[in-house]
């Protein structure tokens, strides 16, 4: 049998080695299923752009933008998609990603957001495999190197566990199904919800004596799961067992054998039988097909704004793939690939479905968003944005660099929104959280669509910080912009910083007139045209 196991291993990996790459893959099976004309290649400046804030998560200064287009090399597109991916910004920024998507910006457990980050970010620096990130999460117990990973247990709720589980790992809302079968998804069973109870039950912190930390530890599983519908009088019950998998047999043990070591520090003795850990062990596997869909599902959604399956957490079969074969490939290659995301991530940006145009095709008045014949416009995360309107305005080094004094009052951050409180925010932590208030979604919430809000516009519009950061000062691009004459010029630079683009004749026309209309009050023309592309869609969404 280990023979044969081998043979089709083998088998896998010539397979993956003889078939075309997978970029070119991804545009087969895209183009065989359009339905119609396709947008043609992104431009240079609207590829630098959108590669520029998927992978490195913010927009490109107007030195990389022009040193980008003067480059005439055939392979500059891939070139830089690797320098991005060896990056500290690719790091920081799917830092950002996973950490949202996984958390869902819930404050959980007791493990810092700074040692969290920190475990996300040594993952992504390296070769950060998706099947042993989740096996860390799911079996952390506070006592290895991947002690931050068990942020993502929180305070080890088994029902939230069971619900996140389902839903990020599996792509299964399971919610409905923790009181009956579900009433909508036939195929997801009341049974499924408690299987996978089943795991987390005998999950629960515990306190050690010695050092005071919080750990994770497992008490003695005694029975199955029982469970009943609201619907129904018969009691039903379960052992572990995951979707579409064979139930985990509970073992029983001689007394005074169940457990493989004492209670010691605090700490109750360690069972024989750790479900916990058996579905860390068999949840992130190539032959868990849910697990593997639901991978490629969301990482194709982070990169081309759209899950193949969509919404993410719906992967029935009463809503398949948009593109089955696709997925398919997808997963074969993720798995062959040892569920390197890199390189996945790097697959899906070299393909032209990635690199299309976000206009319609000529003569083409709409398109489905499933056909991916255009580039989907996706909206910038809050730290996109933040970080977007503070290069593009030439303030980033001078605010990320605030700190708030040790001796300094708490910033009135309610009072900053309703207009009572008139001081700014001293440090750049308070206008992260700024901006997190205004536009991320309320904490527990997925950030999975476009959500547009009065409230976010009117931001962008009026706030102080906006306005403060679109004055001339400290050598910013408003101030830049006073020093140059020539209306071409200011335009050129003034377009390349916030939009990443050259002006259109049009556009060019525009701002000389402004100009001319005011010109005894230049510096503050220059800031209201500025303010005028920040608070523009072309700004807002990365196209």
């Amino acid at each position: 049998m280990f023979r044969a196991f081998c043979l089709i291993l083998t088998g896998i990996a010539t397979m993956a080695q003889g078939a075309p790459p997978l970029h070119r893959e991804i545009d087969r099976i895209i183009n065989a299923q359009a339905g119609g004309p396709s947008a043609t290649i992104s431009s240079d400046a609207e590829f630098f752009r959108r590669v520029q804030l998927d992978i490195a998560g913010t927009i490109p200064d107007t030195g990389q933008v022009r040193a980008f287009l003067n480059d005439k090399s055939a392979q500059k597109r891939a070139q830089l998609i690797d320098s991005l991916l060896a990056s500290e910004s690719f790091a920081v920024h799917w830092t950002d990603r996973l950490s949202t998507m996984l958390l869902e910006r819930q404050a959980l457990g007791k493990v810092t957001d700074g040692q969290w980050r920190a475990y996300l970010k040594r993952s992504m620096q390296g070769t950060p495999r998706w099947d042993v990130m989740t096996r860390q999460m799911l079996a952390a117990t506070g006592k290895d190197e991947s002690r931050a990973a068990m942020k993502f247990l929180g305070n080890g709720s088994h029902h939230r566990l069971t619900e996140d589980v389902a839903r990020l790992f599996l792509g299964m809302n399971l919610k409905c199904a923790k009181c009956h079968d579900h009433p909508s998804v036939k195929e997801w069973k009341q049974a499924h919800y408690w299987g996978l109870y089943a795991y987390l039950k005998q999950t629960k912190q515990a306190t050690n004596s010695k050092d005071k930390q919080v750990y994770f530890v497992e008490s003695l599983a005694t029975g199955k799961i029982k469970f009943q519908s609201v619907f129904e009088d018969n009691e039903e019950q379960t052992g572990p067992r995951l979707p579409g998998r064979p139930e985990v047999t509970i073992p029983t043990f001689e007394k005074g054998k169940e457990f493989d070591k004492p209670a010691e520090d605090g700490l109750p003795a360690v069972p024989r039988f750790r479900p916990r850990e058996l579905l860390a062990r068999d949840l992130p596997v190539k032959e868990n097909t849910h697990f593997v869909h639901n991978a490629v599902n969301r990482i194709w959604f982070l990169m081309m704004g759209r899950g193949l399956v969509h919404p993410l957490d719906e992967m029935h079969g009463g809503n398949p793939p948009s593109h089955p074969e696709l997925r398919a490939v997808l997963a074969r290659e993720f798995v062959a690939h040892q569920f390197d995301l890199k390189w996945l991530l790097r697959e899906i940006a070299l393909s032209k479905s990635y690199q299309r145009s976000s206009l319609l095709p000529e003569g083409v008045k709409t398109v489905a968003a499933s056909s991916y014949r255009t580039a989907h416009p996706k909206a910038m995360s809050p730290e996109q944005l933040l970080k977007a309107i503070l290069k593009a305005t030439g303030n980033l080094e001078k605010v990320t660099a605030m700190k708030t004094a040790p001796d300094a009052e708490k910033f009135n951050r309610r009072g900053y929104f309703s207009g009572t409180h008139g001081e700014m925010p001293k440090s750049f932590e308070e206008i992260r959280a700024i901006f997190l208030e205004t536009f991320a979604q309320p904490a527990g919430e997925a950030e999975d669509d476009f959500l547009p809000g009065l409230n976010r516009s009117l931001f962008l519009m009026n706030d102080r910080l906006v306005m403060h950061w679109l004055e001339p000062h400290d050598g910013n691009l408003v101030q830049g912009l006073g020093k140059i004459q020539d209306p071409g010029k200011i335009a050129e630079e003034m377009y390349l910083s916030v939009l990443a683009r050259f002006p259109e004749e049009e556009e060019l026309q525009t701002l000389k007139d402004y100009l001319e209309k005011n010109a005894t009050r230049r510096d503050a023309a220059l800031g209201e045209l500025a303010w005028a592309l920040l608070t523009s869609t072309e700004f807002r969404l990365n196209h």
